[in-house]
């Protein structure tokens, strides 16, 4: 890696970090209960992202632990968050939580388990959540409150999701391809780092200045 990636990625725990403690610090002042699981949501990113970084792997490799833990736990997070929450369709939530996790058989039958991240769950989450945002961004527009978007909390974690998780896909699906281009895979992981930092600075950003009753 290159002394920016590095420092990078050093600081992805620190923006989660961030986030987290905003998020614990405006806990009292949500009104929504459902806001308040974003907050234990957070939290365990950050301590489940700790953990990646300094803990000990005796009875799992890291792979299992991202692939089979962390990942899956913010897939559906977020497809619960959207659909269910936001979308107010709780039975959207249901099907496409349960289509992602089917999404697991073929990664085991056909996939190769060495990697950090399985390429066809990781692009399958990404393209449900991809619709999702889509749908929130649809929802956003159309509404009486366009004018006041900026103290929409989805506002802030729609734009983090799509600049994340929408904007790396090409890369995370093509990873073990772009690997053999090294300039373009530099450009790409330096984005995909930063964009994960920015991610969550407008995570905190959503407590911040979005309204408590959004």
């Amino acid at each position: 890696m290159t002394e920016f990636q590095e420092f990078a990625q050093k600081s992805l725990l620190w923006a989660e970090g961030l986030a987290a403690v905003i998020a614990i610090f405006h806990y009292n002042r949500l009104k929504e209960k459902h806001w308040k699981f974003f907050v234990f949501y957070l939290v365990f990113i950050f301590l489940g992202e700790a953990y990646g970084k300094w803990g000990s792997f005796v009875h799992f490799t890291k792979a299992q632990y991202y692939n089979y833990l962390l990942m899956p736990i913010q897939f559906v997070f977020f497809y619960w968050l959207y659909a269910a929450k936001s979308l107010g369709k709780p039975k959207l939530f249901w099907i496409i939580s349960i289509l992602y996790l089917l999404s697991f058989i073929p990664n085991e039958l056909y996939f190769s388990k060495s990697k950090i991240v399985f390429a066809f769950n990781y692009t399958f989450g990404c393209l449900i959540l991809m619709l999702l945002v889509i749908m929130e961004y649809y929802k956003q527009i159309t509404s009486q409150e366009i004018l006041n978007f900026s103290k929409n909390k989805m506002f802030y974690i729609n734009l983090g999701i799509t600049l994340s998780y929408i904007g790396t896909l090409p890369f995370m699906s093509f990873l073990s391809l772009l690997v053999k281009y090294k300039e373009i895979w530099d450009i790409y992981f330096s984005y995909f780092l930063i964009s994960v930092s920015v991610m969550y600075i407008l995570f905190a950003s959503s407590f911040i200045w979005g309204k408590q009753s959004s």
